[in-house]
């Protein structure tokens, strides 16, 4: 263990919170002109009661809540609880992405690092993805992406944020697999509701090992931005997204849809073969506004067996030079034969936008001539075969979100529209010739995803 100095003085608030509320609260009353807002790491004040870590002997729990709730906070909170308690000192720390753990978990604003008083702050090494608390406890950050690293670390407790994001299902048993240390080892799982198997089988449970909380993004009203509430209203208020995005209700499949939950998770793999072809289907926006569309940007190959492989899905909503950004990127970092761009809006420029980024990458422009359902159903059709012709190779929350929302009604997704040009080009289109380099994802661990 590292040594961390411990002043030898408590806080007033440290020596308050020693009380029941009612004394602690008889104590508070007779400060003149006390704003509780001064006494910034209370957290037993501020939390609201579905933010309480519940009682009882549970494993895991499951915190389903909207944008905003306020769940990074409460599982920051959770850590620092166990952490202060001496209940644990090896914890793990795991994001979708190293990224997130980093920036939210960690250094984001209601991080690992936010929630402490200064002179208990912890340490953070991000070279050894470490956070050292007062008393000596570690926390380790971990990706999601690399489920292979949780294999043979011992922990005692852990935090795993937006579970439902998460892209390997094998993350989660790598890290069931770890706790195995501790007198009770338990999980906080934060996470805005997916209808993923994980969840699914979480919120199922009925044996009291797991205990689920749920909120909406309205119970936090008083600490969200009046800008924020006025964006996120406009932009999913009265929608089925809304549900989940906002009111962390778990989506069922939209009646009529072309994609079902079902028929993805049948076409699911965690790895792909060798790949004879690599293609990037960009759906690009032509504006750059908080009410823009995203441009949709999805890689696609086709294997040696002669099916499809979603790889990745990098959509964004950017400027015009950003999403060519992003696609050539894409087209680099898997080894791609081409960029696949639809031209109905925005024409030539649409080329000549991702050719100041890069003037060499092959870029084919396709043009929208029949409908976007038609053009849909037979990339749909590719995936209700028995076995399936087309696999996403780990989980994309958000695309298989507007695949199985979209019932061909009004427009088509971004994210969507990017798929079905890409699987049209690799297996439903002119072949053209095979990479150069053929791709062979093996393991999660030997990609490079963003």
């Amino acid at each position: 263990m590292t040594d961390i100095h411990v002043p030898a003085e408590q806080s007033t608030w440290d020596r308050l919170r020693g009380l029941d509320s009612d004394a602690r609260g008889r104590i508070i009353d007779t400060i003149p002109d006390l704003d509780l807002k001064d006494i910034p790491f209370a957290w037993d004040v501020h939390q609201r009661p579905s933010q309480a870590t519940p009682p009882g002997l549970w494993r895991v729990w499951l915190i389903l809540a909207g944008r905003g709730f306020g769940k990074t906070r409460t599982g920051a909170e959770w850590v620092r609880e166990k952490v202060d308690a001496g209940q644990a000192s090896h914890l793990a720390l795991i994001a979708a992405t190293a990224g997130d753990a980093r920036d939210t978990m960690i250094e984001g604003e209601s991080g690992l690092l936010s929630v402490y008083p200064k002179d208990r702050r912890p340490r953070y090494e991000p070279s050894k993805r470490r956070v050292t608390f007062w008393n000596g406890a570690v926390a380790t950050a971990f990706s999601a992406d690399e489920p292979d690293r949780l294999r043979g670390p011992n922990h005692d407790a852990a935090w795993a944020d937006e579970l439902a994001a998460w892209r390997y299902p094998d993350a989660w048993e790598m890290l069931q697999f770890g706790l195995r240390i501790g007198h009770h080892p338990q999980i906080c799982a934060t996470t805005t509701p997916k209808p993923t198997p994980i969840l699914k089988r979480l919120i199922g449970t009925d044996d009291g090992s797991v205990v689920v909380t749920r909120g909406s993004t309205y119970d936090n009203r008083a600490n969200l931005a009046d800008s924020f509430l006025t964006e996120i209203t406009a932009r999913y208020g009265g929608t089925r997204l809304g549900q989940q995005e906002l009111f962390a209700e778990m989506l069922d499949d939209a009646e009529g849809a072309l994609w079902s939950r079902d028929m993805l998770e049948a076409a699911r793999v965690s790895k792909a073969p060798a790949l004879d072809r690599i293609v990037v289907g960009v759906d690009p926006a032509i504006s750059n506004t908080s009410t823009s569309d995203e441009t949709g940007i999805v890689v696609v190959g086709k294997g040696a067996d002669g099916h499809g492989y979603v790889l990745d899905d990098s959509s964004l909503r950017a400027s015009p030079h950003d999403w060519a950004t992003a696609a050539v990127a894409a087209y680099h970092r898997f080894s791609a034969d081409r960029i696949v761009a639809e031209s109905n809006q925005g024409g030539d420029m649409v080329e000549a936008v991702i050719r100041t980024v890069d003037p060499n990458v092959p870029v084919k422009l396709v043009h929208a001539s029949r409908g976007k359902k038609a053009r849909a159903e037979p990339v749909s059709a590719l995936y209700e075969t028995d076995p399936p012709r087309v696999h996403h190779v780990g989980f994309f929350g958000q695309l298989e979100d507007q695949l199985c929302e979209w019932t061909g009604d009004g427009d088509s997704p971004d994210r969507l529209d990017a798929l079905v040009w890409a699987l049209t080009e690799t297996m439903l289109g002119q072949q053209g010739p095979p990479a150069v380099v053929p791709f062979s994802a093996t393991a999660p661990s030997q990609w490079t995803l963003t």
